[in-house]
């Protein structure tokens, strides 16, 4: 299984990259976000997480610039009718922190917007990945809102449980944690509360 591969980055563009590597150059199929990444990078030495991906009849590597971009990638193909070439237009339209937010939120609407992907396929990746992402699949940490305050999933369960929309619960506790990022469990729904 690779990993990763280090070495030259020779060629870019928005839809790949070619690195070479011990003498060999590894054309690896990259994503907008990527690309990103790399475009300053070019005849620099460069790191670039992979995924290989190996068919019957065809082979390839798929190259993301962070560990979890890939770890998102891998959830995505995990999804009933997606594959790598949608999984790569998923994550070239949104950053994995958006992408991650939008399945955490199940935000159908911001997934099927996206080049590809029907109302099925959006409903299917919210389905399949909103545990696995809160637990922390597409993250090196759990997905714990946009600011990171550990305190605001357990926040937003509670509130939904009160009965509270969860769209309405996310909008709040997320404006609560952008002015306060270190707002403890009990602030959080107090303020909440008070917004709702």
């Amino acid at each position: 299984m690779y990993d990763y591969v280090k070495g030259r980055l020779e060629e870019l563009n928005p839809a790949q990259a070619v690195v070479e590597a011990g003498g060999f150059g590894y054309r690896i199929l990259i994503s907008l976000q990527t690309y990103s990444a790399l475009e300053s990078k070019v005849g620099s030495e460069v790191k670039v997480y992979l995924y290989h991906y190996l068919r019957e009849d065809d082979e390839g590597f798929f190259g993301f610039s962070t560990k979890d971009e890939r770890s998102l990638f891998e959830l995505l193909i995990s999804v009933s009718g997606v594959g790598p070439s949608t999984a790569r237009m998923v994550l070239s339209s949104m950053t994995s922190d958006e992408l991650s937010a939008a399945i955490v939120a199940e935000d159908i609407n911001k997934i099927k917007s996206i080049k590809g992907i029907g109302l099925k396929s959006a409903q299917r990746m919210v389905l399949e990945l909103k545990d696995k992402i809160v637990k922390g699949g597409g993250k090196d940490a759990s997905f714990i809102g946009a600011q990171g305050n550990p305190n605001r999933e357990e926040a937003a369960t509670a509130l939904v449980l009160l009965g509270f929309p969860k769209a309405a619960v996310e909008k709040v506790l997320d404006k609560i944690v952008k002015d306060n990022k270190d707002a403890s469990l009990e602030e959080l729904i107090k303020q909440a509360l008070k917004m709702l």
